[in-house]
C-alpha cells in the first residue's frame, strides 16, 4: 500500500538514520517548526501549508499537479496562525504579529483570503480592514476592534462562510459585565469582506456551533462565575433557550457536531454523548474510563463521526461505527504506520484525496498523501526533517497511586541506550496551565533537550490537568501547593522507589505554573530535589490576583477566584517567595521582560528574596521575550545554561560536557 511517493523541491521527508544516538545540536531543538498545519483542497488540487520560510511562518500553497509552490508572505513582523480552505481554491487565514518589542507573535484577530495560485490575496476583516490591503484595495467598511474566526465554510456557497467575531474590551476595566459586547456569529461576503449577523450569543464569551445546513443552533461558554451554560436553538430567527447549566448539572458537557441526519448532537461529557434533537434526552456512546476525548474522527464527508481519538496513555482510535467505510480505511492506514499516531488531517470535499499526519514521541510530525481510489500513499512534508528518529528518547506511559490513593498518569523518558538502566538523573519536568492543560505523547522539546544530554524526566498529569474528566480538573481546585504538589512530590518519590532515579540527583522544573510547581516543590521538599528552575512562574499567588492580563477582566479576576481561592493567609503561605527559608535547592530563574501573563515582577521578587536571605539563584533574563521563550537564539542559549546548571548539580548522565554548550551559545541579556 505505502507508495514510491512524491518529493517536493526542499521539502523532502527526512530519512531516520540507523546510527546510535549522538548529541543533539541545542540549535536543531530551538528551531521551529518547518511547517505547522497542512490541509488539502476540496477539488483535491492543492495544499495549503503554514511554512517556516526565512525565519517566518507563511502561507506554502502548493500545486500537486507540479509540485510547485506559491508563498504568501504577510507582512513584516506578522506569522500566520491558522487556515482553512473556504472554497475550491480559496483559502482563508489569521496573522499574528511581533508587536511591543515582543519575540513570539500574538494574534490580532484579522481574517485574510487568498486565492490557491497566489492571486487575490486581500484583508477581509480587522483591525485595519478598510484602510488599504495588500490585494485588490477593495473599498469595505471601516475596521473593526474585534477577533474573528472560520466557524463554518458553508459547502454549499463558495461565496460566503460564518465566522466568530468577539469584540475587544477596549476598556478592560475589571468590573462585573465589562468584558466586552457579546459574541456574534456573522455571514461574510468572501470577495468584498461584508458581514451580516445572524446570530447573537446570550452570553458574552462564546463559541457557536453550526448544523450541517451551516444554521446557528448553538452558542456555548462560561460566564463570569465559570459556570458553563449552553444555549440551544431551532433555527435562524428562533429564540435561545438554556440547555444545560452547570449550576444545576452533574457535570461539564460541551456539544461536538451534528450527526448526518441533524437529528441528533455529539457531545464531550467525559466520553462521547448523543443528544436526541426530538426526545431532548443525552446517552453515553463511548467512555474509556476517565480518559477524554481528544477528539471525534469524522466520515470522509464530514458530515458524521465514525471513531474517537483519546489518549489514556499513547493515543488510542475506538471505532463508534465498525461498519463505515472509514473505519477500515484508517485500520489500514495505522497499519501502514506502526507504534505512531495516524490522523486524518483533512480531506478533499468528495473524500477521494486524504491528508494524514503522522507523529510520535520519535517524530513531530510528517505529512503523507493517500489517494483512496488508487490506495497510494506519497511522503509530502516533514515538519523536522533535521531531527533523526534515532537519536530521540521514547516516551512510556506511567500509572501509580497518590498517597490518598487518586490513580495518577504520566510519562518516563530515558536517554537513549539507557532504557534499562537504574539510579539515573532525573528532571521531573511540570506542566503548566495548569487546569485543562496536560502532558501528552509525543514528542516533546525540552524532554528530548534534556534525555538526549543524559537525563531521565518524569512528567506527571497531577489533579487539576485535563484529559482525565472534568472531576479530576476540578479536584485540583485551590489546591496550588497543597495536593497538586503532594502528586508531584508522590511521582518523584514513585520514580525512587522503583529505582529509576537517583535520590541524590534529582532536579524539578516548569514553565509557568510548572515554575510555580518547580519552586514550590524546593520550598515543601528541601531534601527531594537537588535544584529547581523556574521559567516564567508564579512565585507570589497574592500577585497574581492583581498582576498580569488575567485578573484584568471580570472573567479572569472570577476565575482566579475560583481556581485559587481568596484566603489571603493561605495563599501567602502557598507563595514561595514567602517560603524562601525552607529553600535548600540551588534556583535558576527563567523570566522574559515582556511577559504579560506572569509579569517580570514575579521572578524579581522571587530573585530577590532569595539573594536577601543569602540563596543560590541563577538568572536568565531576556527582554524580548515573553511568555516563554521564542526566539530560536534565546531559546538554544535558555537550553545551553539550563544543561550546565544541571550538569554542576545532580551530574550530567552522558558523556557531553554540558559547559560547552554554553560556551558555544551567545550570551543572553543583563
Amino acid at each position: 500500500m505505502r507508495g514510491k511517493g512524491m518529493f517536493l523541491a526542499g521539502l523532502i521527508l527526512a530519512c531516520a538514520s540507523a546510527q546510535a544516538a549522538e548529541p543533539v545540536p541545542l540549535a536543531d531543538f530551538a528551531r521551529h517548526m518547518k511547517f505547522g498545519e497542512v490541509q488539502i483542497s476540496p477539488d483535491g488540487k492543492y495544499l495549503a501549508a503554514m511554512a517556516q520560510i526565512d525565519g517566518q511562518r507563511s502561507l506554502s500553497l502548493i500545486n500537486l499537479a507540479d509540485n510547485k509552490a506559491v508563498n504568501i508572505r504577510p507582512r513584516e513582523n506578522a506569522q500566520v496562525i491558522q487556515l482553512w480552505w473556504v472554497g475550491p481554491q480559496r483559502v482563508m487565514y489569521t496573522v499574528g504579529e511581533a508587536v511591543g518589542g515582543l519575540e513570539a507573535p500574538v494574534a490580532n484577530g484579522e481574517l485574510h483570503v487568498v486565492n490557491a495560485d497566489g492571486s487575490g490575496n486581500d484583508l477581509l476583516f480587522g483591525y485595519r480592514a478598510g484602510a488599504g490591503t495588500t490585494g485588490t484595495r477593495i473599498q469595505r467598511k471601516e475596521g473593526e476592534l474585534a477577533s474573528a474566526w472560520l466557524l463554518d465554510k458553508l459547502r454549499d456557497d463558495d461565496n460566503s462562510a460564518l465566522i466568530t467575531v468577539r469584540p475587544w474590551n477596549v476598556s478592560r476595566v475589571a468590573v462585573a459585565g465589562s468584558d466586552g459586547l457579546f459574541a456574534e456569529a456573522r455571514r461574510i461576503n468572501l470577495r468584498d469582506g461584508k458581514t451580516r449577523v445572524v446570530a447573537t450569543a446570550p452570553i458574552r464569551i462564546a463559541e457557536f456551533l453550526t448544523d450541517h445546513d451551516g444554521v446557528v443552533r448553538f452558542a456555548y461558554g462560561d460566564d463570569v462565575t465559570q459556570k458553563r451554560k449552553i444555549y440551544y436553538r431551532e433555527g435562524d430567527d428562533k429564540p435561545w433557550e438554556l440547555l444545560v447549566d452547570e449550576v444545576s448539572s452533574s457535570g461539564r458537557v460541551t456539544p461536538i457536531m451534528f450527526n448526518r441526519a441533524g437529528t441528533a448532537v455529539y457531545f464531550s461529557c467525559g466520553g462521547v454523548c448523543r443528544w436526541d434533537v426530538a426526545t431532548r434526552k443525552m446517552e453515553t456512546v463511548w467512555s474509556a474510563n476517565g480518559a477524554d476525548p481528544i477528539e471525534l474522527v469524522m466520515t470522509l464527508d464530514e458530515r458524521d463521526a465514525f471513531a474517537v481519538r483519546s489518549m489514556p496513555g499513547r493515543v488510542a482510535v475506538s471505532l463508534l461505527d465498525k461498519a463505515a467505510p472509514e473505519a477500515k480505511l484508517l485500520v489500514e492506514l495505522m497499519q501502514q504506520f506502526p507504534g505512531e499516531d495516524v490522523r486524518i488531517a483533512s480531506r478533499s470535499a468528495d473524500g477521494k484525496k486524504i491528508v494524514l499526519e503522522v507523529s510520535s514521541d520519535l517524530n513531530p510530525g510528517t505529512f503523507h498523501l493517500y489517494d483512496v481510489a488508487n490506495r497510494k500513499l506519497t511522503a509530502l512534508l516533514a515538519r523536522a526533517p533535521w531531527l533523526k528518529a534515532d537519536d530521540l528518547a521514547t516516551m512510556e506511559p506511567i500509572s501509580l497511586k497518590a498517597r490518598d490513593g487518586t490513580s495518577l498518569h504520566g510519562y518516563l523518558s530515558k536517554p537513549v541506550g539507557k532504557e534499562e538502566a537504574k539510579n539515573l538523573p532525573l528532571v521531573v519536568l511540570v506542566h503548566g496551565g495548569p487546569y485543562g492543560v496536560r502532558d501528552t505523547w509525543g514528542y516533546v522539546r525540552t524532554a528530548q533537550v534534556l534525555t538526549n544530554r543524559g537525563y531521565a524526566v518524569l512528567q506527571v498529569n497531577f489533579r487539576g490537568s485535563g484529559g482525565y474528566g472534568f472531576a479530576f480538573e476540578k479536584a485540583g481546585y485551590q489546591e496550588w501547593g497543597g495536593r497538586m504538589q503532594d502528586d508531584i512530590t508522590d511521582a518523584t518519590k514513585w520514580a525512587i522507589a522503583e529505582g529509576i532515579a537517583d535520590p541524590k540527583r534529582i532536579c524539578i522544573a516548569g514553565t509557568s505554573y510548572g515554575g510555580y510547581a518547580a519552586l514550590q516543590g524546593a520550598v515543601r521538599e528541601p531534601d527531594l530535589y537537588r535544584c529547581a528552575i523556574g521559567d516564567s512562574g508564579v512565585y507570589d499567588l497574592r500577585l497574581m490576583k492583581s498582576r498580569g492580563d488575567i485578573p484584568q477582566s471580570a472573567m479572569g479576576s472570577g476565575y482566579l477566584d475560583m481556581v485559587l481561592g481568596k484566603d489571603d493567609a493561605l495563599l501567602a503561605q502557598r507563595s514561595p517567595v514567602n517560603q524562601v527559608e525552607h529553600i535548600k535547592a540551588n534556583v535558576m530563574l527563567i523570566v522574559g521582560g515582556q511577559d504579560k501573563r506572569v509579569p517580570p515582577v514575579q521572578g524579581e521578587t522571587m530573585r530577590n528574596a532569595m539573594l536577601k536571605r543569602g540563596k543560590n539563584v541563577e538568572w536568565i533574563y531576556q527582554r524580548t521575550e515573553a511568555h516563554g521563550f521564542y526566539d530560536e537564539a534565546n531559546v538554544t542559549d535558555m537550553y545551553s545554561k539550563m544543561l550546565a546548571f544541571l550538569d554542576r548539580n545532580i551530574g550530567a548522565g552522558s558523556k557531553h560536557d554540558a559547559v560547552a554548550d554554553e560556551a558555544a551559545a551567545p550570551a543572553a541579556e543583563d
